[in-house]
């Protein structure tokens, strides 16, 4: 039996886009349904067929339910060892769950400023707040040390790609989006993230999509 990942709309939903990206990039199979979020009573109600906390996304492997973006990801990881979405050095791995966990509890002035919207037009906001401003920094700050004191096998935060850079992918996209100046280690970060093939599926398939939700199109 293969595991069935309940999502949100691709073009906004990046939570939905973390154990996304982990699960193809780890080359695990998986079975996707999609519901529209924010369509009134009918998103609700079919959401709650998968999962009564109401929210995407579900993970169902037979009678295993999980939901939340990192919980997923760490079943997943657990299930299938081999496709390392943890570093195997166990420092390493200690500092990727610390900066995975920081991301899933906090930047919450970012999410709210400059929420995920592939299709929005790549253009600077006329401000951003104090807040979003610290958020920006310290993730650069979070990238720059990954990069420095585990990245030397490859592109990504701990060289090979890791439940880390799910975990930080939507980010790539809102950098990208809202046109917000970062350092050159982010910008080569983000290239070679925006260059991976599970990142470019996720980013052609939402920007395919044709549902829009009024809320998040903030301009």
């Amino acid at each position: 039996m293969s595991l069935t990942l309940v999502i949100g709309n691709k073009n906004y939903s990046s939570w939905s886009m973390r154990p996304w990206l982990a699960l193809r990039a780890a080359g695990v199979t998986f079975d996707e349904i999609v519901i529209p979020l924010y369509t009134g009573d009918d998103s609700t109600r079919r959401i709650r067929e998968f999962t009564p906390s109401g929210k995407v996304p579900v993970l169902i492997d037979g009678d295993v339910t999980v939901w939340d973006s990192l919980a997923i990801i760490e079943y997943v990881a657990e299930k299938f060892p081999e496709s390392k979405l943890w570093p195997d050095d166990r420092a390493a791995r200690a500092h990727a769950r610390a900066v995975s966990a920081e991301m899933h509890s906090g930047f919450v002035a970012l999410r709210n400023e400059c929420g995920m919207n592939l299709r929005r037009p790549v253009r600077a906001k006329p401000s951003l707040s104090d807040e979003t401003l610290a958020n920006i920094a310290r993730i650069q700050d979070i990238w720059k040390e990954c990069r420095t004191r585990h990245g030397q096998g490859g592109p990504y935060l701990f060289g090979a790609f890791s439940a880390a850079d799910a975990m930080y992918a939507p980010v790539v996209h809102r950098f990208r989006t809202y046109a917000i100046g970062v350092d050159h280690l982010a910008r080569d970060y983000m290239a070679a993230m925006q260059a991976h093939p599970a990142f470019k599926a996720w980013t052609d398939a939402g920007l395919s999509e044709t549902w829009v939700i009024d809320k998040f199109e903030d301009d």
